[in-house]
């Protein structure tokens, strides 16, 4: 009886490796919410949903070359913006990133102030030279 539980109880944990998320695999960056060309590179804003909302939202900011491939690009920062509205004073928010187990995918935390169009405004500095881009996005 012991060698058969000694048997399961192995095979259940050879189960659980084989199955369990390996730190060298690649961060899954969501749904596209929008890509922008930056430089030579393309900038991918994603999160879960593929949608910005207003409030508090985890989203990745992903760098790839020309093959598709990820390219580290060092420090990134990414900002939203709005323009002054009427009485609506301009907001900003800003995006604060950590980086991933996989080079050139951030993932960010940000709280968007209010539901409209935003323009973002990316900038990246370090090992793939320096970039600026900025697009418009909706928040929902």
């Amino acid at each position: 009886m012991k060698p058969a539980l000694i048997v399961i109880a192995l095979a259940m944990t050879l189960a659980l490796f084989a199955c369990s998320p390996k730190s060298n695999h690649a961060v899954s960056t969501g749904k596209t919410i929008k890509s922008v060309p930056v430089g030579n590179l393309t900038a991918t804003l994603s999160s879960e949903s593929g949608a910005l909302s207003h409030g508090d939202q985890e989203v990745m900011l992903s760098f790839t070359d020309a093959a598709g491939k990820p390219v580290d690009v060092g420090a990134v920062s990414l900002n939203f913006h709005m323009p002054q509205m009427g009485s609506m004073a301009a907001m900003t928010d800003a995006v604060t990133f950590t980086t991933t187990n996989t080079p050139g995918v951030y993932r960010g935390n940000v709280n968007i102030e209010v539901p409209g169009e935003w323009q973002g405004q990316i900038a990246y500095e370090g090992p793939a030279g320096k970039g600026k881009a900025t697009f418009s996005v909706n928040a929902h």
